[in-house]
C-alpha cells in the first residue's frame, strides 16, 4: 500500500510601511539596542505576521497593537496596526519612562490608527 502525502506551505508574506516619514525616522532613531531589536522584530512579522506574542506583541484592543522592545539601553514601544492586503503599519514610537504607557502616547496612536483605516476604506 502507498500513502501519498501531500504538503502545502504557504509563506505569509507581511509588508511594513510607516504612518509618515517621521514616524519612520523616529523609530530609526532609537538607541542602537532598541533600534536592533526592532529590526529583528520586522523581520520576524515580515514572515510570522503582526502577532509574535507576548514579551514581544501585545494587542491593545480596537485594532492597536504594541511591538514590546526591551535592552539595556532602556524599554520602547512601537505602535502599530494591521490593514487587509496583509499591511502593518507603524504608527508611534517612544522610549517608556514610567511603568504605564503614558495616556498622550496612546491618544496618538489611536488618532494616527484612526486616520489609517478611515482612509484604507
Amino acid at each position: 500500500m502507498v500513502i501519498n502525502i501531500f504538503v502545502i506551505i504557504q509563506t505569509m508574506q507581511y509588508t511594513i510601511e510607516y504612518y509618515s516619514d517621521a514616524v519612520q525616522a523616529a523609530v530609526m532613531g532609537l538607541p542602537v539596542m532598541l533600534a536592533a531589536r526592532y529590526i529583528v522584530l520586522t523581520q520576524r512579522m515580515l514572515v510570522s505576521g503582526p502577532n509574535l506574542g507576548e514579551p514581544h506583541t501585545k494587542a491593545l484592543g480596537d485594532g492597536l497593537l504594541e511591538m514590546r522592545l526591551k535592552s539595556a539601553e532602556g524599554i520602547a514601544r512601537v505602535m502599530y496596526c494591521t490593514l487587509v492586503g496583509r499591511r502593518i503599519v507603524m504608527l508611534h514610537s517612544f522610549v517608556k519612562k514610567t511603568d504605564k504607557i503614558p495616556a498622550s502616547e496612546i491618544a496618538l496612536s489611536r488618532k494616527r490608527l484612526k486616520e489609517i483605516k478611515n482612509a484604507d476604506a
